[in-house]
């Protein structure tokens, strides 16, 4: 296993973390899901450059690294439109989310 996956698979790991934070009802957890978020975009960008600088990239890794971002972007997105329901917000995250699925 190496480094790059480890840090999709702990992209993918973080997606439940995500979603418990989401909904805790203290004033704080607000904050923490934007870190988490923001933890997340950054492995992203780590474990793309891991890979290609040291050569590790894996079959593994081309397949997990799209499905983790999709994944994180769909359950963003769907937060959000549970948490601030309106059309507004509601038709741009699934033509987003539908997008995320189609490419």
């Amino acid at each position: 296993m190496t480094i790059p996956n480890m840090l999709t698979l702990f992209r993918i790991g973080l997606i439940p973390v995500f979603v418990v934070f989401f909904f805790l009802p203290y004033e704080w957890t607000r904050m923490a899901t934007a870190v988490i978020f923001a933890v997340a975009a950054f492995t992203d960008l780590f474990d793309g450059y891991i890979a290609r600088s040291t050569g590790q990239t894996t079959d593994l890794g081309a397949f997990l690294d799209p499905v983790a971002d999709k994944l994180m972007v769909a359950v963003a997105l769907t937060l959000l439109v549970h948490s601030y329901s309106n059309i507004w917000l509601t038709i741009p995250a699934i033509v987003i989310i539908c997008r995320e699925l189609l490419v």
